[in-house]
């Protein structure tokens, strides 16, 4: 996979669709990776132009010493959107994904054109919650915070989600250096006083099941920002999709459509 060189530090990046088509940029949660995205891609990038990337500590992407900043995962994306001369973007963001996606619009209005929430949040947990985590990974490993992982990201009947084992693969898998760094972005990003402020197009998804990022939390955001669209999703967790990636693509694209993005 192409590594993407940028200011400090490398990105593992694929772009897939027509050249000149407009443009989506997704971003991952914690513990997974672009891979997250496969199938929703495959349904749109016959008529869109589809970046997606291993945020920084993931994947095939370098892996700074932990702790990171919210600020420098926002940046990385800035970059990449920079990187590809690219406007006009919408930016899909799940779960920590979101939370990128919001400070990137709150940052760069115009590379952003709307903003796709997925299982997220202005705020996902507290500094205390993401260090005993961290410590958690610190001392055990991702192996043994997977199993607590998955329940939480699938919902009661985890063991016998389809879905699950690639994701707890790919969580086992993640470095546990750039997990740690990111679970400190994460507890460290407050962003309701500028989401609030956000007058974007902004389509926010959620799913019935999802421990992590239960649905009040997430209508919670969805409702400070005015006019926004929003999408539950049943029968799934906090990774949709991967549970249901048609049904994710088909609302994505009716959202896509709404707003005269292709």
């Amino acid at each position: 996979m192409p590594l993407i060189y940028l200011q400090d530090i490398r990105l593992n990046a694929i772009v897939e669709g027509p050249a000149g088509a407009p443009a989506i940029l997704f971003c991952h949660a914690l513990g997974t990776d672009l891979g997250l995205w496969d199938g929703v891609v495959q349904a749109l990038s016959p008529r869109f132009r589809c970046i997606r990337y291993d945020a920084r500590g993931h994947g095939a992407s370098d892996v700074p010493a932990p702790p990171y900043a919210m600020g420098a995962l926002i940046r990385d994306a800035e970059k990449l959107l920079e990187h590809f001369g690219l406007r006009d973007v919408v930016v899909v963001g799940c779960s920590m994904g979101g939370l990128v996606a919001q400070g990137l619009a709150t940052k760069r209005l115009d590379l952003v054109r709307a903003m796709v929430l997925s299982n997220s949040a202005a705020k996902i947990g507290g500094p205390a919650l993401w260090q005993a985590r961290a410590d958690e990974v610190a001392a055990d490993g991702l192996v043994a915070y997977a199993t607590g992982a998955m329940e939480r990201m699938f919902g009661r009947n985890w063991q016998d989600n389809p879905a699950m084992p690639a994701i707890r693969a790919t969580l086992e898998s993640t470095n546990p250096q750039g997990w740690i760094g990111s679970a400190h972005a994460i507890a460290g990003a407050d962003f309701y006083t500028t989401t609030a402020a956000l007058r974007l197009p902004t389509l926010v998804i959620a799913g019935a099941n999802d421990g992590t990022t239960p649905p009040d939390l997430v209508r919670e955001t969805a409702d400070l920002i005015p006019g926004h669209l929003w999408h539950l999703m049943r029968a799934v967790g906090h990774l949709p999709m991967v549970e249901k990636p048609a049904e994710f693509a088909a609302v994505l694209a009716d959202f896509l459509a709404s707003i005269g993005h292709g």
